[in-house]
């Protein structure tokens, strides 16, 4: 299915509003030296990836509740994500993980993704399950495992993800092992991270020169007694192992509860090792939960820590940013386009801080003004910007109801049927 971009062009029609509220915002900030035409450049340029397995109905341990309509093949989630970029401009990549969704045909792929508008963002490869017919299990580990033949397996499927990331214009790996322990003593500790960095390094010795590592990391789960990447120290140390093109990579929803995540981002932005960036939310642990649905002020101060990396860390890449949530009981195309909106206005409100008076405050240690000055940003009413942004690009100015107004989830059902079920998860 593809979205007829005249038939958007007729529904922004009726929604010329936002026009008398951004100018509002246009007298407010220009107080303070803050261009809004600059911020909404910004967002225009902003783009998310959207991975190949996010496109099908989620599930937990306990079931799964498909929508109908979903993409049964590789070329049908590009279209699904064909139709989430025609509605907000702002989805113009997809991440692959491999064996899910390895391309039959690669040029012709890479046809699709062109006629969308798409390109390939980092591969991800993986190591935590056995896949049918394998040679090695992943039972008792992959790169960090104490049989020599299961980790050199591991490495090997990395280095056939990279090669397949090269014909598709990927430039980058995305390393996430559940690697660990489920029980005391069933693993030496330091023998494990001894072997993860020794694999890891094999993996980065294999890549093209223009490509980048990311390293992630995750506290627990699905080993609950340890995890050998558990914390971004460990990621972060062993990037540095591997060298200047190896990076941390960042997911909200892999840290313990309370865990200052923003402070994270920072130190990892201030070392030039902040690579990538996973967006969902939580409200227990990894919960996967949608963008902004649970935690939308940390979301805002980890924005303004990567504001203010992007432009005050030049040895920090830009961040290849990705969602990587669950549609347990949602349309996952919904809930993409509310977590690429919770994502965006995040991103606004933190491009309206007034970092300047910021930056004065806490040289007089007002701590009452440091919170005021930043509370006023996060307080501010941003969809007009996000509005004014869409509206220029041509997309959609409101994108979820665009989506309900066209009945895309039905023209999806009528296409694919009712029992069409997402490759991967």
């Amino acid at each position: 299915m593809r979205i007829d971009l005249n038939q958007i062009a007729d529904l922004n029609k009726n929604q010329s509003t936002f026009e008398v509220e951004l100018e509002l915002l246009r007298k407010k900030y220009s107080k303070k030296n803050i261009s809004i035409n600059s911020i909404i450049e910004k967002l225009i340029e902003f783009q998310v990836a959207i991975p190949s397995w996010a496109l099908g109905a989620g599930g937990t341990r306990f079931g799964r509740f498909s929508y109908g309509g979903e993409p049964a093949s590789l070329e049908q989630k590009l279209d699904d994500i064909g139709v989430l970029h025609a509605l907000t401009k702002s989805a113009g990549a997809v991440s692959l993980h491999i064996p899910w969704d390895i391309p039959k045909d690669v040029q012709a792929l890479k046809e699709v993704a062109q006629n969308h508008g798409i390109v390939f963002d980092a591969m991800n490869s993986n190591t935590f399950q056995d896949q049918p017919n394998a040679n090695e299990s992943y039972k008792f580990g992959s790169l960090n495992s104490v049989h020599e033949a299961s980790r050199n397996y591991a490495i090997e499927h990395n280095l056939e993800v990279i090669k397949l990331g090269e014909q598709l214009g990927s430039k980058s790996l995305t390393v996430w092992l559940a690697d660990g322990a489920s029980f005391p003593g069933q693993l030496n500790f330091q023998t494990a991270l001894k072997n993860t960095e020794s694999s890891l390094k094999n993996i980065y010795e294999g890549m093209p020169n223009d490509w980048k590592l990311f390293i992630e990391y995750k506290p627990y789960e699905p080993n609950f007694y340890s995890t050998t990447i558990q914390d971004w120290g460990t990621s972060f140390m062993l990037a540095n192992a591997c060298g200047e093109r190896a990076y941390t990579l960042v997911d909200l929803g892999h840290h313990l509860p309370n865990t200052n995540i923003e402070q994270i981002v920072a130190t990892l932005m201030l070392r030039g090792k902040l690579g990538g960036f996973h967006f969902n939310d939580s409200k227990y642990g990894d919960d996967d939960l949608t963008v902004g649905s649970i935690k939308p002020y940390s979301l805002f101060l980890i924005f303004n820590e990567l504001v203010y990396g992007m432009e005050n860390n030049s040895k920090n890449p830009y961040p290849a940013w990705m969602i990587d949530a669950s549609h347990n009981i949602k349309d996952p195309l919904e809930d993409l386009l509310q977590s690429l909106d919770a994502i965006l206005l995040a991103y606004a409100q933190a491009l309206l801080v007034d970092q300047k008076a910021l930056r004065e405050a806490q040289a007089e240690s007002d701590v009452v003004a440091c919170q005021e000055i930043l509370q006023d940003a996060y307080r501010t009413d941003v969809r007009p910007l996000l509005m004014a942004a869409r509206s220029r690009s041509g997309a959609a100015v409101n994108p979820l109801q665009v989506y309900r107004d066209l009945k895309v989830r039905d023209a999806l059902i009528k296409e694919r049927g009712m029992n069409n079920r997402a490759t991967g998860l």
